[in-house]
């Protein structure tokens, strides 16, 4: 029988969180005190301690206290976006989110994972970008290397693993483009 994995010769290649582990083992600290205590109104505090930390942030950005952020130093999110309750930002790679953007609560953005068919099971990322205008529901997932067009939604528990085009309304696993995102005046 093969040995598919062998996590005792696993590394992670020393430049693949962008930062030292001294920085990594800071922002984590400042993480789960400062910036998860905070009362919800504090919106600003949370995004001056994600600009200290390298993070790119627009203006009138609203995270909650209960988000999750991997490396801020590789995030950048555009004005007027919201971050909701309990969701993750997985930022082994860049996670690049536009402006006017909603991720509702429990949305779990992932830009990493492992090569599942070598042996030393090497750690990889791949960018997420999520346009302009989007509104990605409640509890949804979206894998490495996607990008989700301009405007569109994301139905509650759908995964993403293939890029949306942009003015599209998805459903499902995997989420698909089940009609067009309409606008009424």
């Amino acid at each position: 029988m093969p040995q598919y994995q062998d996590l005792s010769i696993f590394t992670v290649p020393d430049s693949f969180r962008g930062k030292s582990k001294l920085s990594v083992q800071l922002w984590w600290i400042v993480q789960e005190t400062i910036f998860a205590w905070s009362p919800q109104i504090f919106y600003q505090w949370r995004v001056m301690l994600l600009r200290l930390f390298g993070a790119k942030i627009g203006k009138h950005v609203k995270i909650r206290s209960s988000v999750t952020i991997t490396y801020p130093w590789l995030v950048s999110i555009g004005d007027y976006s919201w971050v909701g309750d309990d969701c993750v930002l997985y930022s082994l790679g860049k996670i690049s989110i536009g402006k006017h953007v909603a991720l509702a609560h429990q949305v779990y953005v992932n830009t990493g994972g492992h090569e599942y068919q070598k042996k030393t099971f090497d750690i990889f990322s791949k960018p997420v970008l999520i346009e302009d205008e989007c509104w990605i529901t409640n509890d949804v997932y979206i894998a490495p290397g996607v990008t989700i067009g301009k405007g569109t939604i994301v139905s509650a528990r759908s995964s993403v693993f293939k890029d949306l085009p942009a003015g599209k309304v998805c459903v499902g696993t995997p989420a698909k483009p089940i009609k067009d995102r309409v606008m009424y005046s």
